[in-house]
């Protein structure tokens, strides 16, 4: 059985990189491309068999060793996909309401914070909190942080308006930021989506990428990018 399950594996990767070879047939890669063709031509060259996701890839000019340079900002698409976002709010009674009506899926205070700290167990994809929560929050950092879920302003999920910030999440409200390398990943779209969507999408993106350049990076910033497909081969496009 287990020789078998091997000689599947074996037999799916070939075709999966048969796939890929004859995908990246139709792609120059010297070419830069304009966005409309390389989107036409990430749908095209999808290799897999689920509805990929489109992403795209930016070469920052920033120091990455700097932290004042580190870019983190937030964006909500004008064109939504994926799976609605599990919202957490932390908050105290009197905004309980507020966070009810936007569609927080958890809300508390304390109770919330002590039953996590208790149990360990995280049910959520993001967290908001009003800002008089967050020394509260402080005894269940070390769960939430390593997770990328600890509220912080910066990233737009802390403030005395939670309704607003919940809202804005359940709509898609998506956070990006450079890693070590200075590059930014973000998925922007799927295969399925309408061409025009996904270009959109993209426009979105790289116009709040534009807005979130650090004062202290000179030079060019924003050096290349490249769209790809889950799976699929890399595009380079023109991002002026």
């Amino acid at each position: 059985m287990a020789l078998a399950m091997r000689e599947a594996c074996t037999t799916k990767g070939k075709l999966m990189s048969k796939r890929l070879k004859e995908a990246k047939k139709l792609i120059d890669p010297k070419k830069v491309y304009a966005k409309e063709e390389a989107i036409e031509l990430a749908k095209k060259t999808s290799t897999v068999k689920f509805d990929a996701s489109v992403e795209v890839h930016v070469k920052t000019g920033i120091n990455p060793s700097r932290g004042e340079q580190q870019i983190r900002s937030t964006l909500i698409f004008p064109h939504s996909f994926g799976v609605s976002k599990r919202v957490a709010a932390f908050v105290e009674s009197d905004k309980e309401k507020d966070a009810k009506e936007a569609g927080a899926d958890l809300i508390g205070a304390e109770d919330l914070i002590e039953e996590i700290k208790k149990s360990g167990k995280i049910d959520f994809d993001v967290a908001v909190a009003t800002p008089d929560m967050m020394p509260k929050l402080a005894k269940i950092a070390k769960i939430l942080g390593p997770r990328g879920l600890m509220p912080n302003p910066k990233t737009e999920t802390v403030g005395p308006d939670v309704k607003k910030l919940i809202q804005e999440l359940k709509q898609g409200k998506i956070t990006f930021k450079t890693d070590d390398t200075a590059n930014v990943h973000q998925i922007i779209g799927k295969v399925s989506m309408d061409a025009k969507e996904i270009l959109e999408n993209l426009n979105a993106f790289i116009e709040a990428l534009r807005v979130a350049k650090p004062s202290g990076v000179k030079g060019n910033y924003i050096k290349n990018a490249a769209l790809a497909t889950s799976m699929g081969p890399s595009i380079k496009i023109e991002i002026a």
